[in-house]
């Protein structure tokens, strides 16, 4: 357990640290095989994804969340994946930012977003929960700081009046699959940018192709 003193002196948002500094990718999700492939863990695919593209192990455990850890083109990076559950991830992703000694801006975050279409991703430097109680747990252990950087994974938005928590615990059909997929795609290549580029740069670029590929999805159904 990481002291609270400890939390409080390191969870800020300008802290000085030497270059390369480290970044420290967190996925939100649930534990367990019934929440494999439902759209409440694409953070967790996200994660997965993007290790595997770099043959990065995540074979370990570390403040309770499943990690790994890298050297990508000299920049370090860390792996998470909570086992908390969603309500709970803040209880992970706090400690860890404060046991490697992070800036907040440095502790980027993938999560679902039913604001976004099906397979639409955005980068983002900071932002509130949006409802998100993964999000809203993570703010919490961060003493109310939001100013993190988020890759947020669209899922799209339940038909008529489906409860959006039983729609976030279902599973994808075969075209929402198919577009979550592509999406996870190019979240990997946004997440390898911010490495090489920068957050600022890597958003800029990434966020314009997301922008017109939103604009084409409008028109179609979302699963």
């Amino acid at each position: 357990m990481v002291p609270r003193e400890v939390l409080r002196k390191y969870f800020c948002s300008t802290t000085v640290f030497p270059h390369p500094r480290p970044w420290l990718f967190v996925g939100l999700g649930n534990p367990g095989d019934k929440f494999i492939g439902t759209r409440h863990n694409v953070g967790f695919e996200m994660i997965d994804a993007f290790a595997k593209s770099l043959g990065i192990a995540m074979d370990s455990v570390h403040c309770k969340s499943v990690f790994g850890k890298g050297l990508v083109n000299g920049v370090p990076v860390f792996l998470a994946k909570p086992q908390t559950y969603m309500n709970l991830v803040g209880e992970s992703t706090g400690p860890l930012a404060a046991y490697y000694k992070l800036p907040l801006n440095r502790v980027l975050v993938c999560h679902d977003d039913m604001s976004l279409p099906c397979g639409v991703l955005r980068l983002r430097p900071n932002g509130n929960h949006g409802r998100h109680n993964g999000v809203k747990s993570v703010i919490h252990h961060f003493h109310g700081n939001s100013e993190f950087p988020r890759l947020r994974i669209g899922i799209g938005m339940p038909a008529g009046k489906m409860d959006p928590k039983a729609f976030v615990l279902q599973k994808f059909n075969a075209t929402a699959r198919e577009r979550i997929d592509a999406g996870l795609e190019e979240g990997v290549d946004a997440l390898k940018g911010v490495l090489s580029k920068g957050l600022t740069e890597a958003a800029l670029y990434f966020n314009k192709e997301q922008k017109y590929k939103h604009i084409r999805l409008q028109t179609m159904p979302p699963w």
